[in-house]
């Protein structure tokens, strides 16, 4: 999978012309690229384009022009985009509520670490989490985690070959799963595996 480099960014002017048109792409490619586990918890897969769409929408917000700046950018997001052997994923807890969520955040600690996909016919993969930094406390965890799921050799030849993708949360305080994810979004993760 190739990783974003300067050359490949808008500039600010060129961005701020064709923002409206890259937006409406971008939000039909996340549109296959999100798996609803239960009610609260998503997980948001990353890859090249999105990483492109976050870099893009940094530099705007705060005027990033330098070149050492944008390269600080690129650095930063560059590791949430898959090397074809694994899956990235933005872990998003959601309440309505502010009073459930924070309840919620209290029990749901570790939840990163009981979050599994799974290829049809092989074992749950269980992702190492958070590698940027620390994301939780003794009293809660928190409502975003980056997830990294490593793929063997044999499990990313089933998903090429169209093996049917399973995901799930095996916590104390939410267990649910999506198995299998809809079709849209397991030719999507495929796409990944190159």
């Amino acid at each position: 999978m190739k990783k974003l480099v300067k050359d490949a960014l808008y500039s600010l002017e060129e961005y701020s012309n064709l923002r409206t048109e890259f937006r409406a792409k971008v939000r039909a490619h996340k549109e296959n690229r999100i798996v609803r586990i239960g009610e609260n918890v998503s997980l948001h897969f990353e890859d090249y384009l999105t990483m492109h769409y976050q870099v893009q929408e940094m530099l705007r917000a705060e005027k990033i022009f330098d070149s050492a700046a944008i390269m600080e950018e690129i650095e930063a997001y560059n590791p949430l985009i898959p090397d074809g052997k694994n899956w990235k994923a933005t872990m998003m807890i959601q309440f309505d509520k502010v009073e459930d969520r924070v309840a919620a955040l209290a029990e749901m600690i570790g939840i990163e670490t009981a979050t599994w996909v799974q290829v049809d016919g092989f074992d749950k993969v269980f992702p190492i989490a958070n590698e940027d930094l620390e994301r939780e406390t003794e009293e809660k965890t928190s409502s975003v985690h980056f997830l990294r799921f490593e793929l063997s050799d044999a499990m990313v030849a089933a998903v090429k070959q169209a093996a049917a993708i399973n995901m799930g949360v095996d916590h104390a305080a939410y267990t649910k799963a999506c198995t299998p994810i809809a079709d849209n979004i397991r030719a999507s993760l495929a796409d990944d595996l190159n």
